[in-house]
Parts: structure tokens; C-alpha cells; sequence
């Protein structure tokens, strides 16, 4: 497959360390670890070319200390991921066109065929809801729609796994599912029925529907709307959420559902999951988001302060013109991002790609052009300058409504996962020390 122009500068640096045989499987990026350099590379699996789900997610099902893939009706047994068990129903069946003959498979339209349809499955999580030591799977589906989680019936069970609402409505296109409260127990953060606000399980009633805690004034909040975060921005302690149009403050007490404060500001236009974090390493948490899910943009937000007042300041990463990234990278569609030290070196960087179809073949900005995905390095300078340094892993995946980051080997390097309109691809991470040359040589260049 071809990358468009404007990731040549990058395709260069790249098979020049294919041609020397650097490279494990497809064309990864590079890093460094200490004083000796060190190859990154990711070998990548395709678990299967089905379109089943937007999202998928690692755990260990069967108990046996290895993790598994969550993924739609399936679970991929981990380590090879080559046995697929069916948790929920999966008897969807498809027709489309490809290469202007009509193929039947299983699944939904997507990229077996050349029409667009949308899986009432969108992201993938997995915990422990009824305290039986086995892990369950929650399902955040359709915006608008029910999110629920799926009982883990336990060693030597057959058959469909039992199915519990979790929440009748969950909207936003970029919900969470983490830890809101601190109370060492996650939440499903979203909006719903006009409202941000999250959803608390009870441990001493798991079956029962969460408990839905409003957190802002119903200010008619849309189904679709784009970008959502959960991260610590004033660095008093407690977790507060970002949106695209600013931030909501937590209170001291969580007592009664009170309304958080709103701090105003233009994140963008709505894009992906949004994240709180010290890019500059000023002690100031600063938020890292895409500008427009369905269009272009990466930036970071520094935070600034006069006085008390929390202000933030614009820096592009990538944006639509090739001129808008020093290393001469863009893509589209970056509807989901990961966080997540990828070289080892202390600082956390951008997992993130291009969404493959997100409205169809022609539905979006580029929709035809390569579906990639991305890590981009974070650097600091001594000055506190920043730049992120773009890192090819692959040019026919892409991402879905989310990208997930994480170590499922345990050999201390975080490994990629991807569900979307394209399938189930794990892409295993690995590292290894090479001369500072050959390093050096296949690093992205400036333009």
C-alpha cells in the first residue's frame, strides 16, 4: 500500500531500515533508552479481518495468566490469539460489493466489502463486577444507546455469556471508563440525556443498573459529540473531566451530586479521548487532544497562571497541511488516542492513527487514503521546549473509536491493539540495542 506524499520524509528514514533488515514487521518507529540506543519495532498480527466492533481490549478470560483479546462477540485466547471463543452473538452476516462482485461474510459492512455500516459495539473494557475472581467484559455501544456488561460464567463453560445493563443511555463518542471519583473503583464517564456525569457499579449489587451521577447542568449535550477526558488539570489532587469546550472541576464532596464548575476553553472542534499531562515538565498539567475526530488536528494545550486563573496556550503537532508538521506528517480522522511511555524514557507519548471509515469510503476528509497508525515521541528540551517525533507502526490498520496501549506480554514494553471497520490487529512491541549509526539512520527528519 502507498502512503500519500506527505509521509515520504518519514517512508524514507523507514525503508532504510527495512532495506538493512532492522525491521520486525512493518515499518515502527525508534527510540532510545539510556546510552544505548534501541530499535522499537512492532510485529503485527491480524486476529481477523471480521468487522465486529470500533474497539477492543486485553484481559486474561480464562484465568490463566496470560492475557486475552476482548473484541466484539469474541475472545481471542491469548498468547497466539489464534482460538476465538464466542462470548455473546455473533450472527450477523453481511453482503457487499468487492472488486465489483457481491461477497457474503460474517460481521458488518466494512472493509471486506466497499459499503459503510455501524457495529453496536464501540468500546471494549473489561473488570470484575461481581467479585468472583473472573473477569467480565463491558461493552459502551452505539452513542445513545444501552452500554452493558457481559457475566464471566468461569472455567469449562459453553455457551453465551449472561448480559447486564449497565447504563440505558451513554452518549459522547469518546466515553471512559476509569477512575473519576478516587475511589479506587472505575466509573463510566459520558454524557447522558443531556448531562456530563458518570455511572458508578455496585459492588454489593453488581447486576443491578449503575447509579448515574450528573455533574453538570443539562445543557443538551448531543449523542455525537466528540472528545472527553478525565484527568487531574489544576493539580489539586482530585480528577476533573475535559471536553472540547473546557473543563469541569471537581468539588471537594461528591456528596448530593453537585453541579462541578465549568472553566471555558476551546479544545478544538471535538475529537478523541482527551488527557491531562506535563508536556513541558513546568509542574503544570497540560491537555493533549485531537482538534476534530472527523477531520485534521493534534495539538497540546499548555497551561498557564495568573494568579489563581488556569489559562492555556495552542501548539499544533499536526494539523492538515503537511506544513503544519516539521517532520511533513498528516492524516486524518484521529478519533482514537492512547498515552503511554512507548521508548521507556520516563515521558509519555501520543498513540494514534487514522480512523478507517469512520463514515464510509467517501464520508470524511481522505476517507480512501492509508489508514495508519502512529506513536509520536515525546522530547523535551533543556529549555522545556517540546517536540513529538512522529513514529510510522503501520499503514493499513489504522484505528477505531479508540486505540488501546498495553503491555499484554509483560516484558515491560507496552504492545498496541486496534478493533475497527478492518478487523482485530495486535501489534507486539519490541526492542533491541543497535550502534548509534544504524540508529541514528533511520530516525525521522525535520523537513
Amino acid at each position: 500500500m502507498h502512503l500519500r506524499s506527505s509521509l515520504d520524509p518519514l517512508r524514507v528514514a523507514c525503508a532504510a531500515a527495512l532495506t538493512a533488515g532492522l525491521l520486525a514487521g512493518g515499518c515502527a518507529g525508534l527510540g532510545s533508552a539510556g546510552s544505548t540506543p534501541r530499535l522499537h519495532t512492532f510485529s503485527k498480527q491480524v486476529l481477523t479481518d471480521e468487522f465486529w466492533a470500533e474497539g477492543a481490549c486485553f484481559a486474561d478470560i480464562n484465568r490463566d495468566g496470560v492475557n486475552d483479546v476482548v473484541s466484539g462477540p469474541f475472545w481471542y485466547e491469548g498468547p497466539t490469539f489464534k482460538a476465538r471463543h464466542e462470548y455473546a452473538p455473533a450472527d450477523r452476516v453481511s453482503k457487499s460489493k468487492r472488486n465489483g462482485a457481491e461477497v457474503t461474510f460474517r460481521g458488518y459492512k466494512g472493509g471486506l466489502g466497499n459499503e459503510n455500516e455501524y457495529s453496536a459495539n464501540f468500546f471494549a473494557h473489561s473488570h470484575d463486577f461481581n467479585g468472583d475472581g473472573w473477569a467480565d467484559i463491558l461493552i459502551l455501544g452505539f452513542p445513545g444507546e444501552n452500554s452493558w456488561w457481559f457475566e464471566n460464567p468461569g472455567k469449562g463453560a459453553t455457551g453465551h455469556w449472561k448480559r447486564h445493563v449497565a447504563l440505558d443511555v451513554t452518549d459522547n463518542e469518546s466515553p471512559r471508563w476509569v477512575d473519576l471519583t478516587g475511589d479506587g473503583r472505575p466509573e463510566i464517564v459520558c454524557s447522558s440525556k443531556g448531562r456530563y456525569g458518570y455511572a458508578s457499579p455496585d459492588p454489593k449489587n453488581p447486576t443491578a443498573p449503575f447509579t448515574w451521577h450528573p455533574l453538570s447542568p443539562d445543557k443538551k449535550y448531543h449523542r455525537f459529540t466528540h472528545g472527553l477526558g478525565v484527568g487531574d488539570v489544576n493539580g489539586d489532587g482530585r480528577m476533573d473531566l475535559m471536553e472540547k469546550d473546557g473543563w469541569w472541576e471537581q468539588p471537594a464532596s461528591l456528596a448530593g451530586d453537585p453541579v462541578w464548575r465549568h472553566h471555558p476553553v476551546a479544545f478544538g472542534l471535538g475529537g478523541a479521548q482527551m488527557y491531562a499531562y506535563d508536556v513541558n515538565g513546568d509542574g503544570l498539567n497540560d491537555v493533549i487532544t485531537s482538534l476534530a475526530a472527523h477531520g485534521y488536528g493534534l495539538a497540546w494545550y499548555e497551561q498557564t497562571r495568573t494568579g489563581s486563573e488556569v489559562g492555556f496556550k495552542e501548539h499544533i503537532v499536526m494539523n492538515k497541511e503537511v506544513s503544519e508538521n516539521p517532520y511533513g506528517v498528516k492524516f486524518s480522522q484521529l478519533h482514537g488516542i492512547d498515552l503511554v511511555d512507548i521508548d521507556g524514557d520516563g515521558l509519555k507519548d501520543i498513540v494514534t492513527g487514522k480512523r478507517f471509515w469512520a463514515h464510509g469510503p467517501t464520508g470524511d476528509a481522505e476517507a480512501g487514503a492509508a489508514p495508519v497508525l502512529y506513536w509520536f515521541q515525546l522530547k523535551r528540551g533543556a529549555d522545556r521546549s517540546v517536540d513529538f517525533v512522529p513514529h510510522l507502526i503501520d499503514d493499513a490498520s489504522g484505528v477505531g473509536t479508540e486505540v488501546k496501549a498495553m503491555d499484554h506480554n509483560r516484558d515491560g514494553l507496552p504492545d498496541i491493539l486496534v478493533g475497527n471497520k478492518k478487523g482485530v490487529f495486535v501489534f507486539t512491541h519490541s526492542a533491541r540495542k543497535v550502534d548509534p549509526a544504524t540508529w541514528e539512520a533511520a530516525q525521522p527528519k525535520k523537513r
